[in-house]
């Protein structure tokens, strides 16, 4: 039987791909892309070196594994099962030891060097001078400068990264599946929307019992917390989520991150001193934007200093709304959402449920597409005769004005079981120049939402629609750039506190009245949002926002406070950082029970790591970069043409800073963020 991902030249075939399949061929294709990279280097000399003979074969060779792994980690992610998860992480040391192997491979490094230093000789352009920039940074912190004792020791401790981090993510999901509550009695659920009890129901169904069925899967943990009149069913519910993966809680021990995280913190310590940093959020920098520890720490600081205050007054107007309201002295964690929910229906007679209506899939997807058609001259183009891993899963592509194809990507938007919470946007395929033309790029774009429920289609939440455009947003970025070098093309080389600069720009278009006229039309009637219903919205949009000001910040601050003052000799201080960042910016105090570290997975399993500041780091991008469409209009032709042209396009071409001028005409500002979010107004 032939292995449908050792030669792909198209999209991944997945109703042919078995978890059989997967170590075979990454075994097979590294072992075949080492003899080529040695072949080629082997064959290069200084004085004949040229990027043709060298990067573009290089590319070629790197981008048959890339095309391989790429829907082998998105099955894991999203169609995880036994099976699948053993040959995973099968890849993953296999994966880890090649890394490190190229990394730290002389011949490659030597070849890139000589290339930059005929850089002048060859006429290389201002991109292909960067790539080798980068390429040569990347070297250093690969450890290519090492003695073989501590090249040896990189590579063991890059290969028990890789196996712990996916430990700890393959932890949370299966305690986030682990724990459910059924129900017979409808009443149980009171005070929930009909949304949420109709997908309990579907969710009891699928799983073959009758009545309903609660689960730790976002949106069916969100209406409890919002909604549930029952205060010990919300009690029961948080305290399941907050303790998930733990040493605590309804399934204790059983899926516990407790010794995976200090050794992670550990060995990434061990890791940044054998490059010659003082920390790993100093390792961390060596690839960002930011230029020094000080900078972050004082960046989000001063934020925390401007919105604490507001947040302290936010948080006071809902103790004395409980108390005044409804007789609740003291509000504990699983009441925070549902009198917030509450406050908000009473200050400004709107809630997410009643607003999910007017938002049905078909009419978002409709409306996004003509929003970012209008802003970046683009149109969109579905097709049903596309292999997926799901029925639910849908496929686009994406074309110019003159009708010339220019990327695709596969959207799957439902929650369901074995597939991982969150939205996130991966890629399939990246852009790149070859002998036959152009490889057009394709992304992967997932979300966790309720699905149709009977006759009813998927109707989302105003927050979920934003969700939605954060992806496309990414998504965007990559798929629009027209850079020819792969590891520069799309996100690829974009420091890691810029990526977020097109995702949450595009979310500004879910909060303006022209915007939300495209996306917003009843499922059954097709009127657009009523007029009062969209003044309420608008108006309740900063309700709370120092005070998820200061969660992020915590978020932010825990991560680069541990990363960055981390002491191997105190593992145990993880949960003494996080409690002393909160007392410093937080104005919520969990319970003591509460281990939300134990699922902070974008930092222990992710990208984030010593860079969850990136979030607040790129909103100050995004504000500003948005506040130039609030001045010119914001489907202005030339603007969002700007915009595509000197972000989008560009990737990683070029430093953040320098596109970013391009396009704002100056240094980003932090005052459009706290503007935008109500603060010190």
């Amino acid at each position: 039987m032939s292995n449908p991902l050792l030669n792909l030249k198209e999209l991944p075939p997945f109703t042919s791909i078995e978890p059989a399949h997967m170590v075979d061929a990454i075994e097979a294709i590294i072992n075949d892309s080492r003899q080529a990279i040695n072949d080629l280097t082997d064959s290069l000399t200084p004085e004949t070196i040229t990027w043709d003979n060298f990067v573009k074969p290089l590319e070629e060779i790197n981008d048959r594994l890339d095309r391989a792994w790429s829907p082998i980690s998105h099955i894991n992610s999203v169609a995880n099962s036994d099976q699948v998860r053993e040959a995973y992480n099968a890849c993953l040391p296999l994966l880890s030891d090649y890394g490190t192997e190229m990394g730290q491979h002389q011949g490659l490094y030597n070849a890139v060097r000589s290339l930059a230093k005929r850089a002048d000789e060859l006429k290389l352009d201002k991109v292909q001078r960067k790539i080798l920039t980068d390429d040569l940074r990347d070297f250093k912190l690969s450890g290519v400068a090492l003695n073989d004792d501590k090249k040896q020791r990189y590579g063991e401790i890059q290969k028990r990264l890789s196996e712990l981090t996916s430990k700890f993510e393959q932890h949370v999901l299966d305690a986030t599946m682990a724990w459910h509550k059924d129900f017979t009695d409808k009443s149980a659920l009171d005070g929930l929307p009909e949304s949420a009890i109709a997908a309990a129901k579907q969710t009891a169904e699928a799983a073959d019992v009758d009545g309903y069925r609660i689960t730790l899967d976002f949106p069916s943990y969100l209406p409890v917390m919002m909604h549930a009149n029952n205060r010990e069913l919300r009690q029961e519910v948080y305290t399941a989520f907050a303790t998930r993966a733990s040493e605590i809680g309804p399934n204790a021990e059983e899926f516990d991150n407790s010794d995976i995280m200090p050794e992670i913190l550990t060995l990434r310590h061990e890791l940044a001193q054998l490059l010659d940093f003082k920390h790993y959020g100093e390792l961390s920098l060596a690839t960002k934007m930011a230029q020094s520890t000080e900078e972050v720490i004082s960046f989000l600081t001063e934020l925390a200093t401007k919105s604490k205050p507001q947040a302290e007054n936010d948080l006071k107007e809902l103790s004395d709304y409980a108390r005044e309201k409804h007789g609740i002295d003291k509000l504990d964690a699983w009441d925070l959402a549902y009198y917030s929910e509450k406050l908000k229906n009473e200050r400004y007679n709107i809630s997410q449920e009643e607003l999910r209506p007017w938002f049905p899939e078909n009419q978002v997807i409709k409306g996004m597409f003509e929003i970012t058609g209008t802003l970046f001259n683009i149109t969109f183009q579905e097709r049903d005769d596309i292999e997926t891993w799901h029925n639910d899963v849908r496929f686009f592509d994406i074309y110019d004005l003159q009708n010339n194809y220019i990327a695709s990507f596969y959207l799957d938007l439902y929650a369901r079981r074995n597939k991982r919470g969150g939205a996130w946007m991966a890629d399939c395929i990246g852009r790149r120049k070859t002998d036959n033309g152009i490889q057009k790029p394709v992304a992967f774009l997932t979300c966790n939402f309720n699905g149709p429920v009977g006759d009813t289609p998927a109707l989302f939440t105003h927050d979920e629609v934003t969700t939605l455009f954060h992806e496309f947003g990414h998504g965007l970025h990559h798929m629009l750039t027209d850079i020819d070098y792969a590891s520069v093309a799309g996100i690829s080389g974009v420091p890691w506190d810029a990526v977020e600069l097109p995702s949450q720009f595009l979310e500004n278009f879910c909060w303006e009245e022209e915007g939300l006229a495209k996306i917003a039309k009843h499922y059954k009637t097709g009127d657009s949002l009523p007029a009062e219903k969209l003044e309420r919205l608008l108006a309740a949009k900063n309700f709370q926002s120092a005070m998820q000001m200061v969660r992020q910040l915590e978020f932010s601050l825990f991560d680069f406070t541990i990363h960055s003052e981390f002491d191997v000799k105190q593992p145990d201080q993880i949960q003494h950082q996080l409690d002393q960042v909160r007392r410093a910016v937080s104005v919520i105090q969990p319970p003591q029970f509460n281990r939300f570290q134990h699922s902070f997975g974008h930092i222990f399993a992710g990208g984030y790591a010593a860079g969850y500041y990136s979030y607040k780091w790129a909103e100050v991008l995004s504000a500003d970069a948005f506040s130039r469409f609030e001045e010119e209009g914001i489907f202005n032709p030339q603007t969002g043409q700007d915009f595509l042209t000197n972000i989008l396009q560009k990737g990683g071409s070029a430093e953040p800073a320098e596109l970013f001028e391009a396009f704002r005409g100056r240094e980003p500002s932090p005052d459009a963020l706290l503007r935008h979010s109500g603060i010190g107004n």
